[in-house]
């Protein structure tokens, strides 16, 4: 029942040419989101979309600074892409149509997330498949788990919000750290831990923002706290000081430095017992599965996550989880966190998982005309 996930599809002439076009976005937070990287306050980048004359697949370009290319050269990659379709032959197959869109934004990991979604998306649609079997899933998948995201604030602040996501259905939060001092944040986890009481699990993210000795007396108070996972402790660079901190109650998860190091390295540092999964920083969702599988076959656990994306690529990334086998809880449940999206959401959530769309594609539908 499963597909081959490579986004170049199976040679056959084009009954039409590929189209392929972009418009710019630009979409406000809720309230700004504040990082150990900086404030998040809105999130920009281009809706793609490409048809072949009958069906249509949607993708989307969310550069994030920091993890991605810039907003500009996004726009130039994706210019490239729609000069490289247009030099394609007029005897040539669909295949090297899209072997000419993907090779054009190769080294721009947003463009290349949001072209190589558009595309599966396409195939997905022709193919009459959801889109998380088109990536190779073979039984039906109804549900994915998702952690609730909780961003900086006191105390007070951060035991609110974890309390008010529990009460929607989540048993998994996630808090943002690394903003204030390794003390206030135990202050923060300690009030958390005691809102929620001891069967909500309760991870941490502190995008690289501590010293060693900061991480240190971090991960003995979270152990104390009963913390699932602290995810980049220390910079991305440090794969020593990482390998040092695992074994001491809470699991070690590398997110930026997956970018940095790539899965091999990270698995010969024994540096890390989980790696986020982040598609847009990647260069798609195509990418993510084959990361996380892979991480999977040298015993280091996925963690799906958004970068805040609006609602194709988030949709994307839904079906990216439903795609892993038995996937842990997944940061994917943050449309809350913005203003505006791009059109209608596809994937309720229930009992804190989301409802994975079981139409033809991503289940996405009518941005473009939004």
């Amino acid at each position: 029942m499963g597909r081959d996930h490579d986004c170049h599809p199976e040679r056959e002439e084009m009954d039409a040419p590929l189209e392929v076009a972009y418009r710019r976005f630009s979409l406000p937070l809720r309230q700004p989101l504040e990082t150990a990287h900086g404030t998040i306050d809105s999130r920009e980048g281009f809706l793609v979309r490409i048809t072949d004359g009958t069906a249509v697949g949607y993708g989307e370009a969310t550069p994030l600074p920091g993890w991605t290319e810039s907003l500009e050269a996004c726009e130039r990659a994706l210019e490239r892409a729609e000069r490289a379709l247009a030099d394609v032959d007029d005897g040539a197959t669909r295949e090297d149509g899209v072997r000419a869109l993907v090779e054009a934004v190769d080294e721009t990991s947003a463009a290349r997330c949001g072209l190589s979604l558009a595309i599966l998306d396409l195939e997905a649609v022709r193919s009459s498949w959801p889109l998380y079997q088109q990536l190779g899933a073979d039984e039906r998948v109804a549900r994915v788990p998702a952690n609730a995201t909780v961003g900086d604030g006191s105390p007070e602040e951060t035991a609110a919000a974890a309390t008010a996501a529990v009460g929607r259905g989540f048993s998994v939060c996630k808090l943002k750290a690394g903003v204030r001092s390794v003390e206030a944040d135990l202050e923060r986890v300690r009030a958390v831990r005691t809102a929620v009481g001891p069967d909500v699990e309760v991870r941490v993210d502190a995008n690289g923002a501590w010293t060693y000795e900061e991480a240190e007396r971090a991960v003995e108070g979270f152990a104390e706290a009963d913390v699932s996972v602290v995810e980049q402790p220390l910079p991305a660079e440090a794969l020593e000081g990482h390998a040092e901190l695992r074994g001491r109650g809470v699991a070690i998860a590398l997110d930026e430095g997956v970018l940095s190091h790539g899965i091999d390295a990270i698995c010969n540092a024994q540096c890390a017992d989980a790696v986020v999964v982040k598609p847009m920083a990647l260069g798609g969702i195509d990418v993510g599965l084959e990361l996380a599988m892979w991480a999977r076959e040298l015993g280091v656990e996925p963690i799906v996550t958004t970068t805040i994306d609006g609602v194709v690529a988030r949709t994307g990334t839904v079906h990216l989880a439903a795609a892993i086998p038995e996937v842990t809880a997944c940061g994917i449940a943050t449309a809350d966190l913005l203003a505006s999206d791009l059109g209608r959401d596809p994937v309720p959530f229930e009992r804190g998982a989301a409802v994975v769309p079981q139409t033809k594609g991503s289940g996405v539908s009518g941005v473009w005309e939004a």
